[in-house]
């Protein structure tokens, strides 16, 4: 697949693309990371290689985060929430203001957004959302591996400060030698109480939500002006 389909397709119409993506929506404990990246006109045959993070290895991560910080012509930014933000705002919304957050810091460069995943509410920018993105589009591609190894160093070093759990390996996420850690050793100041299973160890209860009537009326679909329609 070509990974700058995308960013072709919309360089037609729009001259600064960025990519923006997200990690540590899933784990247990530590900060939420967006970010976002605008690469340079020559990025297919200067910075080859660009994939989903999660399929790369480490090795190859760290050369291409290397890369994309070091050269003057990418313009990157990255955002961090901490758990207690994450455990205030919720999962989803904490990880919609970092994306949002990223994206202003590059602004006024930017004047188009690709987004991995679902739509994010409230950009500030024309955006298209692409599913599997960060292995479909080169700049999204390229803030998944800034994010992912830019929270990947936190989780080592939060390692060291609060060892037993695993995070060097896990980065957080709920492995069974994490699972197994927590009912030994219980919760550490960096798990997310909102999450279900910190909230049961600590015997948090959750406010049960409201059921919501559904109205039989027929809702008008919704058109974004800033959502680019694709045919």
């Amino acid at each position: 697949m070509d990974m700058f389909a995308y960013e072709k397709e919309f360089g037609e119409n729009y001259s600064q693309i960025v990519g923006v993506d997200e990690v540590g929506r899933g784990p247990y404990a530590g900060p939420v990371v967006a970010a976002a990246v605008i690469l340079p006109a020559d990025a297919e045959e200067t910075i080859p290689g660009l994939n989903d993070s999660k399929k790369l290895t480490a090795k190859k991560r760290e050369e291409l985060n290397q890369i994309l910080l070091e050269r003057e012509d990418v313009k990157v930014s990255i955002i961090e929430l901490s758990h207690e933000v994450v455990d205030e705002l919720n999962i989803l919304q904490a990880t919609h203001k970092a994306m949002r957050m990223a994206v202003e810091e590059l602004m006024p460069q930017a004047d188009f957004i690709l987004v991995d995943g679902k739509a994010v509410p409230n950009l500030p920018l024309p955006s298209q959302n692409i599913i599997k993105g960060d292995s479909k589009s080169a700049s999204i591609a390229a803030a998944s591996i800034v994010a992912k190894v830019f929270r990947d160093n936190i989780m080592v070093e939060a390692d060291k400060k609060y060892p037993g759990y695993g995070f060097a390996k896990n980065m957080g996420y709920g492995t069974k030698q994490h699972r197994d850690a927590l009912a030994e050793q219980g919760v550490c100041p960096i798990h997310r109480r909102s999450f279900a299973p910190i909230a049961e160890l600590l015997g948090i209860k959750k406010e049960a939500r409201k059921p919501v009537k559904k109205s039989t009326k027929k809702k008008k679909e919704q058109i974004d002006p800033n959502q680019p329609t694709l045919f």
